[in-house]
């Protein structure tokens, strides 16, 4: 049996993050339910992305099979979902 957060997208991100907000409003317009962490809100889970990524850079975006991306463009997230059957 798999845990609800493995059928689930995460995405960390942040409001003043130009990528972040592309994203988000990508995922909304697909209307994929997804989980957002707000970075400024939550900033202690900066420390998550960061070890998921091995990055700084942000958005990280998770996806159900364990992959992820990190700063992606909409044809990555696009590709990504076709590929997990999500769109």
């Amino acid at each position: 049996m798999t845990s609800p957060a493995s059928s689930t997208i995460t995405m960390f991100g942040a409001d003043w993050c130009r990528d972040c907000v592309r994203t988000k409003k990508q995922l909304d317009e697909l209307g994929i339910d997804y989980t957002y962490i707000d970075l400024v809100a939550e900033p202690a889970a900066a420390d998550v992305a960061r070890e998921i990524s091995g990055r700084t850079n942000i958005p990280v975006v998770v996806y159900p099979d364990a992959s992820h991306h990190v700063e992606p463009s909409n044809s990555d997230v696009e590709a990504k979902l076709r590929e997990l059957s999500l769109i």
